[in-house]
């Protein structure tokens, strides 16, 4: 490993413990505000506290980098190399007291997704890529290798965020598939990563939701990548598959 990654690594992993003391300080059931807009759009104290500490912790190491953070937006906007952060990805599940809630980092060069953790802090698991490889609690994961639809275990946060085509299109694959799950958030492409579920669907994402789950993903030999076989990150529709086969099945069936 080069003297670069192994400086990505040791900071994920101090970012990872920065979040979970963080954690340590709170409730479990913090209280929220609404910044929803349309739909119901939590924000806790802990979700702010989380992202201002992961932000100190890598400027102060990496002055040169760029932030982006859910809620407090850009530091050195326009740096070549940044940090994508997501203190809290389920942020809905950790106000009911649920442990599928994470922390998400993910580190972009240019155009490319070169590291990123999903962090499970209550369920004390964490995955991290860098180099290409995923490890959850530092041993290698690997997908499922499942390459058909029909034998696919799916999931998805929320079917009801499809609506009209989407919609259709997301039932298109349910049909078609084993089982479905709901309610995973980030979770559910950490699974992808280690085997347990085959094929997450989602759309209306944002950047600081997805970038850190492409190195995942990619690390464990998965594949992600939008509806339409291509890596427009910015469009906000994703496909996870456990193999390139089965995301090439899905994305013929979700053609709208």
């Amino acid at each position: 490993m080069s003297a670069v990654m192994h400086e990505t690594e040791v900071m994920l992993l101090a970012l990872s413990e920065i979040a979970r003391e963080c954690w340590a300080a709170h409730s479990c059931a913090p209280s929220f505000d609404d910044k929803g807009k349309d739909l119901f759009d939590p924000v806790t104290d802990l979700d702010r506290s989380i992202e201002r500490a992961m932000r100190s912790k890598i400027l102060k190491v990496f002055p040169a980098d760029g932030v982006s953070g859910e809620e407090e937006g850009w530091s050195n906007e326009g740096a070549a190399r940044y940090w994508s952060l997501d203190p809290v990805d389920g942020t809905r599940a950790l106000i009911c007291g649920l442990p599928s809630w994470s922390v998400l980092v993910g580190l972009i060069e240019g155009d490319e997704h070169v590291a990123g953790m999903i962090d499970c802090p209550a369920l004390d698991e964490r995955l991290t890529a860098v180099n290409g490889v995923t490890r959850r609690n530092g041993s290698s994961v690997r997908s499922s290798g499942c390459v058909n639809v029909a034998k696919a275990r799916l999931s998805t946060t929320d079917p009801y965020l499809f609506s009209g085509p989407e919609a259709e299109a997301f039932e298109r694959v349910r049909v078609n598939s084993l089982v479905v799950r709901y309610g995973l958030d980030a979770l559910a492409y950490a699974r992808v990563a280690t085997g347990g579920i085959d094929l997450v669907i989602e759309n209306s994402l944002q950047r600081h939701d997805i970038d850190a789950l492409v190195p995942v993903v990619r690390g464990a030999g998965g594949y992600i990548g939008d509806w339409h076989g291509g890596q427009d990150w910015n469009e906000g529709r994703i496909v996870a598959a456990a193999t390139r086969e089965l995301y090439d099945e899905a994305v013929a069936l979700l053609a709208l």
